[in-house]
């Protein structure tokens, strides 16, 4: 099976483009979702996360108090590195328990922070980056999510550039202005080009 990694800045569409694939047959691995599993009430991390970071990190039901991380991790880059190094090995060593009992033509590791890790270009076959403008980006966040737009920004200055995300792929969707029909023409295009049929490719790889 050919393993992808899928990734893009917030509120790319990545996401959107992860379900088209798994409903052409591609088989899904979440690390945002095995991450916050990790770290949910019994979750495996959650021991060494403690020790690292002390009790005021542990919310009431035993697992990550998740707000106030997300707070240290954006003021102290130090604190970030050091939950990573927590998570990280544990994430790893689950996507290769889930693809080793994956099926289909295609495994898909939606990894939101692939490029600035690097590890996972030695993971898999080909890279695929959704990629779209910050303005845009911003406006679908802060229509979804309610957050202030301060709050998508301090996200996307922490995310890897969009020149160094592009650079880093195999291909890329450019997911600005496209309807939802004209986005899941360009991922079953891929689609046929991973699966064996180039020959009707739009996705721009390259």
């Amino acid at each position: 099976m050919r393993r992808i990694g899928l990734t893009g800045g917030i509120g790319s569409g990545k996401s959107t483009v992860a379900t088209m694939l798994v409903g052409l047959g591609a088989s899904l691995i979440d690390t945002d979702a095995l991450a916050r599993s990790l770290a949910s009430p019994g979750g495996a991390a959650m021991p060494a996360i403690a020790a690292a970071f002390g009790a005021e990190m542990v919310a009431a039901d035993g697992g990550l108090d998740r707000d106030r991380m997300r707070a240290l991790a954006f003021a102290d880059p130090q604190a970030k590195r050091k939950l990573e190094s927590i998570l990280h090995p544990l994430i790893g060593q689950e996507c290769e328990r889930q693809a080793a009992a994956a099926s289909g033509a295609l495994i898909v590791f939606d990894v939101p922070l692939l490029v600035e890790s690097r590890r996972w270009r030695a993971i898999v076959d080909r890279v695929l980056v959704v990629d779209a403008s910050e303005a845009i980006q911003m406006q679908r966040v802060v229509a979804r999510s309610g957050w202030k737009p301060e709050a998508v920004q301090a996200v996307i200055a922490q995310q890897a550039s969009r020149p160094l995300r592009r650079a880093a792929a195999d291909a890329v969707i450019y997911n600005e202005n496209l309807t939802l029909a004209q986005l899941e023409d360009e991922v079953r295009a891929l689609w046929r080009l991973w699966t064996g049929n180039s020959s009707t490719s739009t996705g721009r790889p390259h």
